[in-house]
């Protein structure tokens, strides 16, 4: 039992709501913009940005818990000897096994060593989620972003608005100690998901992974491209559409396939 609650994951999750709610929690008690709304009977606000927290907390627990696109057998769709009739071996790469759980990886597949299982299309594996992001929760993953960044930014004027002058900095340390604590932590944490954000939605608009992107030379089905060539890119507009708007497996060696024989 007590081996399960002190599990890493476990521990992460919990802390992460737990900042959550005591940053919102300080934003309520000072005097804030928020508090003062809420004294003033103008609910609308206050009762949006806590929303706006639940939501952000919903959609962690939603991309942290879900399944990202784990290979659980060799039966996944296009591999096989169904692959091999739709699809030329060559220039295309075989398929191979991975060294760790010994199942056929589909194309763009890693295993990752903390979640013991190879993901579809890999991307990551994300400590602050305790979980990869892949084919499945990728876009998940992406809205999460989005919505956490909305609401930090919103808590960081919200915590701006709450500082008042003191006779002293000491005496305004212990008016405002809190609150400049609550602000630090969310200018850091909006620093971290604007970077975040901005260099995932770059390399959705290539069709890239972070994980392509920064080992690419490792990749046997990219060795042979530039570092400016992407078998996988469609083009800005497509990509994008694909990746918010499709909601069904990609069997990605058909398309590094056409993206191969374009490329020759």
């Amino acid at each position: 039992m007590f081996k399960n609650v002190f599990r890493s994951d476990f521990l992460i999750r919990t802390a992460h709501v737990i900042l959550t709610w005591v940053i919102t929690l300080i934003l309520f008690l000072h005097d804030t913009d928020l508090r003062r709304q809420r004294e003033n009977g103008e609910l609308m606000q206050p009762v949006v940005f806590s929303l706006l927290v639940l939501l952000s907390v919903m959609l962690y627990f939603t991309v942290s818990l879900m399944d990202p696109g784990f290979v659980l057998s060799d039966s996944v769709k296009g591999s096989g000897e169904e692959l091999e009739e739709m699809i030329p071996q060559n220039p295309i790469p075989r398929l191979r096994r991975c060294g760790y759980c010994l199942l056929q990886q589909p194309m763009r597949a890693k295993h990752c060593q903390a979640c013991k299982h190879c993901v579809r299309r890999f991307d990551h594996h994300c400590p602050w989620i305790e979980n990869c992001v892949g084919e499945r929760n990728h876009r998940c993953f992406i809205i999460y972003l989005a919505v956490q960044l909305l609401a930090l930014l919103w808590a960081f004027q919200i915590a701006w608005s709450g500082f008042h002058s003191s006779g002293t900095w000491k005496l305004w340390l212990i008016v405002n100690g809190f609150l400049l604590a609550a602000l630090c932590v969310v200018g850091v944490l909006s620093l971290v998901v604007v970077l975040l954000l901005g260099c995932h939605l770059y390399l959705i608009s290539i069709n890239s992974t972070t994980w392509e992107f920064m080992s690419r030379h490792r990749i046997s089905y990219l060795k042979s491209y530039s570092d400016e060539e992407n078998p996988f890119d469609r083009g800005i507009l497509c990509n994008l559409w694909d990746f918010f708007c499709m909601c069904r497996t990609v069997v990605w060696e058909q398309v590094y396939y056409r993206g191969s024989h374009n490329h020759v």
